[in-house]
């Protein structure tokens, strides 16, 4: 079991693609978790308390077009899994899985990986960036992910 995690736009899904199709794992993104843009807390204690459970592991995905949980996603308990997002990793998650990573990249080449990509438009050039960062700063500041890796990238 691996846990990437990292800020916004450090390479944490490309990285965690990757490693998944290597270790012929399954992968969660948590951008699949995340109940909107305020929902990083909630989706970092997801992680411990839902995917990776013991007894019928799994997360109800979240539809951003229309602001809602929707399906039940199973997670295989039994076959190797790769975690990636923003708060993935904090103490009572990193002590369920077999590897921790942390991606480190500064705040510059972050945005303007992100003003690159498919979302860029309507993430990274607008308020939602520092409204995530803000998260992203408290999860930092709460659960010292860096702290807790195993390697920092």
């Amino acid at each position: 079991m691996v846990l990437l995690d990292g800020r916004s736009g450090s390479g944490k899904t490309t990285l965690g693609a990757a490693l998944a199709s290597a270790l012929d794992a399954e992968l969660v993104g948590l951008d699949d978790v995340y109940p909107g843009w305020d929902g990083l807390a909630a989706a970092s204690l997801t992680v411990s308390s839902s995917i990776l459970r013991a007894e019928s592991p799994g997360y109800r995905r979240w539809d951003w077009d229309h602001s809602r949980q929707t399906d039940w996603r199973a997670v295989d308990a039994r076959a190797p899994l790769v975690v990636e997002g923003a708060g993935a990793l904090t103490p009572a998650s990193a002590r369920l899985a077999t590897l921790r990573l942390w991606i480190e990249l500064d705040a510059p080449a972050r945005h303007t990986r992100v003003l690159g990509r498919g979302d860029g438009d309507s993430y990274g050039a607008t308020d939602l960036w520092d409204r995530w960062a803000a998260q992203e700063d408290e999860h930092l500041r709460l659960h010292r992910p860096d702290a807790l890796a195993d390697v920092v990238l």
